[in-house]
């Protein structure tokens, strides 16, 4: 079926957070194995979460989820596409070069 506007739920959400020398990380999980698709948005309500150093936290919060329609959806893989290619741009300096201050 096609929804040509947004839907939203709640749901809860575990939060995983750590800062360390081996790791930076943080991961939401939303509950009942929600998945979230191109377009969706999801909110997680609260304070934010400070996490010191060499310290891990697993929270549990509140999360709005909204789904995206199917326009926007489709709109979202299409321009994904094209802001994909920025991460090929690459350019190459060559490391001898000379101060060109002449005259």
């Amino acid at each position: 079926m096609m929804t040509l506007r947004r839907t939203r739920f709640d749901t809860t959400c575990v939060i995983e957070l750590e800062i360390s020398d081996e790791s930076l990380c943080a991961h939401v999980e939303l509950a009942d194995g929600v998945a979230v698709g191109p377009g969706d948005v999801v909110h997680v309500h609260g304070e934010p979460i400070r996490v010191g150093f060499g310290e891990r936290r697993v929270v549990e919060r509140m999360a709005t989820v909204e789904r995206a329609s199917t326009v926007g959806r489709l709109w979202t893989k299409f321009a994904g596409n094209f802001q994909m290619t920025e991460l090929y741009e690459v350019s190459f300096t060559d490391r001898t070069m000379t101060d060109r201050t002449t005259p």
